[in-house]
């Protein structure tokens, strides 16, 4: 199982979701509005003031867990309806799930997703 966290701008929610909706095999998703910064290349880091550091962007972080075989597909619909082609899309993170646990049931590993 993996875990996809990916962090977008939030007029693209919409599309995003639209094209996870529309994926066989997927099972949910949450999303959670968030505020972040991130370096860019251009900007001088000995001349940031402090309003520059309290200066957060929103985002939406989108969180799903899913088998393996999926990872690809939601990443590759992610990064597509996500992409407007200027800086500070977001990002996209993948990371392994050691086990799942549905707390109704008590099911464990990939049937508790």
């Amino acid at each position: 199982m993996k875990e996809i966290k990916a962090y977008i701008k939030p007029h693209k929610l919409p599309e995003v979701t639209l094209g996870l909706h529309q994926m066989e095999g997927l099972t949910g998703m949450s999303v959670i509005d968030v505020r972040g910064f991130g370096h860019t290349r251009t900007v001088d880091p000995h001349h940031r003031t402090i309003d520059d550091l309290e200066d957060y962007a929103p985002h939406m972080k989108i969180e799903i867990v899913c088998k393996d075989e999926l990872v690809e597909k939601i990443v590759s619909t992610i990064e597509k309806a996500a992409h407007t082609g200027l800086h500070g899309d977001g990002k996209i993170y993948v990371s392994d799930i050691r086990d799942a646990i549905r707390i109704s049931t008590g099911e464990r590993g990939e049937k508790a997703v």
